[in-house]
């Protein structure tokens, strides 16, 4: 490894690290609302099969790239190539991943600010600021600036540190904190009435519903997007892993810390639902459809969360407090991307690099807020109903069909020296030659 990039420190490092970045906003907020959107238990069961199935090996390939080149995503993708147009091809990839994950983090910090908007806003409640609170909650240009810049500094600030001492050190506090409050909560709210209904709905699946193709492309959609694939983000966090780690189980144990969190989000989300349902608050429509849809966290539970009195302020502190670190665990990755290339390709000091592509990105939320109605959902459909399944495909096509196979093969085997004789080494070529592109083409399409 090349010591003066810098790298994680230990393997427990890497794991919450990349975890971290998998584990946002997508899981714990996306994930349960496909869940009730979705059939349910059904829904889970095909997410579950697919993470593994299909996302977990593409999952891997970026990792591979990533630690090959032990670089950022375009020399790594540079490295693999052969030919004049292998690397002009890996340019377009690596560099696209880079602006797509620099387009997502500009919109995803105004998310994020709405979230710990909203996490103030019991603080302002309990010491007596009213009015305060309420505009803390309300829609205008000066709240998204502020919250969204304030956001925006914590990133930087981790970013900033570098990979040991920002990336991993934070990603090590924060993913036990994440983990915590969510099991805190899960465990207040099934002790309400109506929990058991929703985990009835969430954990015993209609089989009738599993074959479903809507079904089936939305649990596809959510499985790779939750993993961060398609925005170069692990390929330059496998870049940063020692080549005495084994990445197979690497891999495998990130894809299930992220299915973990996922699973649990939708434990606390959907009896949450059922909850505030039982409490007079209408959830669904008379065809069965969400009301609130992706709004369900600003609209649903805060409505739960009023009915319980003063312990309510307490419980929408702790939950809104979770949802801006899963958004922090999610956000340094996505910085780190277009920082580590600046670095290493241009030759910026990191903190030159952390300011100039911070304040870059910033600017371009504060266009985003300038016409929110419009521009935000504009930057969310370019960004992942566009990008991120081109850019994810493209990544399959490269490892697929140009980086030599020996290569892989012996990439693969630091680490690992009976991997040649593994499961995985008999199945994963081909998967990711041909049934991860196909696959992801068929999110691409439905998505259009």
């Amino acid at each position: 490894m090349n010591n003066s990039r810098g790298g994680f420190s230990s393997r427990i490092g890497f794991i919450m690290a990349a975890a971290g970045s998998a584990v946002g906003l997508g899981n714990i907020w996306g994930f349960p609302t496909q869940t009730a959107s979705n059939g349910g238990a059904a829904f889970v069961l095909v997410y579950l099969i697919l993470a593994f199935s299909l996302a977990y090996p593409a999952f891997m390939a970026e990792l591979l790239i990533g630690r090959y080149g032990q670089a950022n995503a375009v020399v790594s993708l540079q490295k693999m190539s052969r030919t004049l147009i292998h690397k002009r091809f890996a340019f377009i990839v690596g560099f696209g991943g880079i602006l797509f994950a620099s387009l997502i983090l500009s919109f995803y910090g105004i998310l994020a600010g709405w979230m710990m908007s909203h996490a103030v806003e019991p603080l302002a409640r309990l010491t007596g600021f009213t009015v305060a609170a309420d505009w803390i909650i309300s829609q205008s240009i000066f709240r998204n600036l502020l919250f969204t810049s304030i956001f925006m500094f914590l990133t930087l600030f981790i970013i900033r540190k570098g990979v040991e001492n920002g990336i991993e050190k934070w990603s090590k506090r924060l993913m036990p904190i994440l983990i915590t409050l969510l099991v805190i909560l899960i465990a207040y709210v099934l002790t309400l009435d109506g929990a058991k209904e929703g985990l009835d709905a969430y954990l015993k699946p209609d089989i009738s519903r599993v074959f479903e193709p809507n079904l089936i492309i939305s649990a596809l959609g959510q499985a790779f997007f939750s993993l961060s694939i398609g925005t170069s983000t692990m390929v330059i966090y496998g870049s940063y892993i020692s080549k005495k780690e084994n990445l197979i189980s690497l891999g495998a144990q990130v894809t299930l810390i992220d299915v973990s969190i996922a699973f649990l989000a939708g434990l606390l989300i959907i009896p949450a639902m059922y909850v505030a349902q039982a409490q007079g608050v209408a959830i669904f429509a008379d065809d069965g459809s969400l009301i609130s849809g992706p709004s369900v966290v600003f609209t649903v539970l805060p409505s739960l969360f009023n009915t319980m009195g003063g312990m309510g302020l307490v419980a929408a502190f702790i939950f809104f407090v979770l949802m801006t670190v899963a958004a922090l665990t999610s956000s340094i990755s996505m910085l780190e991307t277009p920082v580590s290339y600046a670095v290493e390709s241009h030759n910026m000091s990191r903190n030159n690099a952390s300011m100039v592509i911070g304040i870059v990105i910033f600017l371009v939320s504060v266009g985003i807020i300038s016409n929110i109605e419009v521009m935000l959902e504009l930057a969310i459909s370019t960004a992942t109903q566009y990008g991120q399944p081109i850019i994810a495909m493209l990544t399959c096509v490269f490892v697929g069909w140009i980086w030599h196979r020996n290569e892989v093969l012996k990439e693969l085997s630091l680490g690992n020296e009976e991997v040649k004789n593994s499961l995985f080494w008999k199945i994963w070529p081909w998967y990711i030659k041909i049934v991860c592109p196909a696959a992801i083409a068929m999110v691409f399409i439905h998505s259009l």
